[in-house]
């Protein structure tokens, strides 16, 4: 379900079933989903991305910057071929035969790729093997990141979120589907060319069920979406926005978790990111890119974490929830007081945050 949103540009599609042979199933780590048994929570074992106890004694916590110039001759991602990754899965040409940009299986996946889960349980803790896919989706230029591309450029990367989730979300061992980017080392990004990541789960995270059940009950309550309401709200008030077009809003959620923090919003109730059409990624691509552009003038370029949240793939209705996306600046650490109760510390107004924000960014 392709559809060219650049006539300079023409998409050469491989799509992966997901199938793996037995005997390439036999050889791949298994990772593990372990619940906690008190909270519900869920945890990865990534045994595929597996250290032994010395390796974290020999790691280097620092906070410097990832490098750009001094790896591109090593990058693995600006020739993902040559770096042994695997096949691609789905790759974008240009008019001129190079690549704009391409997605393959993470090498060093979190999930156990073409496996149905099973039952893991040990005395009253229950687990199941984590079966999923990890991927990777990957933009040409080494130095260029997404507040650097132009919209097009943008809108193309979002066209593969959507054509890889709707690839994934007929899996049946598929109920989640997480889009995420990670920007610098302390978001956690390991290699410094731009790529985003697409993670498929069998399980829905406690966070988005948490959304989902809150969305709920504002809905049975008022019959109205809460995320319609706070879409109107801050689009009518105007302190925490941040950018805005006809389809779409960024602004600083009012009860924001960190400095700087931006949500972007459909203004139009929509449940599912997976049904977003061309305009409205050309749309999408516009709102995105500004937000983060004006993140990386106004706080001198930090780490960052977006990701999108929209309703499970698991064949139930969600027409309380309403897809969005959140983008979180690393701008302070957690420490024992976040760590022990939850509750974050943001060292900012986000309407003070939203006023910076705009001003750097019509200041361009």
């Amino acid at each position: 379900m392709q559809i060219n949103i650049s006539s300079e540009e023409e998409k050469i599609k491989k799509e992966s079933e997901g199938n793996v042979p037995n005997d390439e199933i036999k050889q791949l780590p298994e990772s593990e989903l372990r619940q906690d048994i008190i909270t519900g929570d869920w945890v990865v074992i990534a045994t595929g991305r597996a250290k032994r106890p010395e390796d974290f004694s020999k790691a280097q916590y620092s906070t410097h910057e990832l490098s750009t110039d001094a790896d591109i001759d090593d990058c693995l991602f600006c020739d993902p071929a040559k770096s042994g990754q695997e096949k691609d899965i789905l790759i974008y040409s240009k008019s001129d035969g190079d690549w704009s940009l391409r997605v393959f299986p993470n090498k060093y996946p979190a999930f156990s790729r073409g496996r149905v889960p099973r039952s893991l349980e040990e005395g009253p803790y229950f687990a199941m093997t984590g079966t999923g896919y990890h991927e990777v989706i990957v933009t040409k230029d080494h130095f260029k990141h997404l507040p650097d591309l132009e919209i097009i450029e943008v809108a193309e990367v979002i066209d593969a979120f959507q054509d890889r989730y709707l690839e994934l979300m007929r899996k049946k061992s598929v109920k989640y589907i997480t889009v995420f980017h990670n920007f610098g080392k302390e978001a956690g990004a390991s290699i410094a060319h731009p790529h985003s990541q697409l993670i498929a789960i069998p399980v829905i995270s406690p966070y988005i069920k948490q959304e989902l059940d809150g969305a709920e009950l504002y809905f049975k309550s008022l019959r109205k979406c809460v995320y319609c309401e706070m879409v109107e709200y801050e689009d009518a008030s105007r302190k925490r926005m941040v950018c805005e077009n006809d389809t779409f809003i960024a602004f600083c959620p009012f009860a924001s978790r960190s400095a700087f923090e931006i949500w972007i919003m459909p203004k139009k109730h929509n449940p599912y990111f997976e049904r977003i059409t061309d305009e409205e990624k050309i749309k999408l691509a516009e709102v995105l890119k500004n937000s983060l552009s004006a993140i990386k003038k106004t706080i001198n370029n930090p780490p960052y974490n977006f990701y999108i949240h929209t309703s499970p793939c698991d064949g139930k209705d969600y027409r309380h929830y309403h897809w969005h996306i959140e983008i979180l600046p690393h701008t302070s650490t957690w420490a024992g007081f976040e760590l022990e109760t939850g509750i974050e510390i943001s060292m900012i107004q986000p309407e003070e945050a939203a006023k910076a924000l705009r001003d750097n960014l019509n200041n361009n």
